[in-house]
């Protein structure tokens, strides 16, 4: 089976990585991949996975409630609690 080229990690989105990353778990899982393609394989899904932690700390990261005060006025941010 030939791949397409591989795009540098911080070049793509993070939708864009998951679905990559979500492809490589598949060809991993099926059993068809040669050892060495298994290996390569493992190691781009393992910097592609490290890339979507990166991206989803620096949302969570921006992300912020708005703290009022009595009288309903924005009285500044606290950080967003991921419930």
């Amino acid at each position: 089976m030939e791949t397409p080229p591989e795009i540098a990690t911080d070049d793509l989105s993070f939708e864009d990585a998951l679905k990559e990353l979500e492809r490589i778990v598949g060809r991993l899982e099926s059993g068809d991949a040669t050892l060495d393609e298994s290996i390569r394989l493992y190691e781009r899904g393992d910097r592609l996975r490290a890339r979507c932690a990166d991206r989803l700390d620096a949302a969570q990261a921006r992300i912020e409630a708005i703290r009022l005060d009595a009288e309903g006025k924005p009285q500044g941010t606290r950080p967003f609690a991921a419930a």
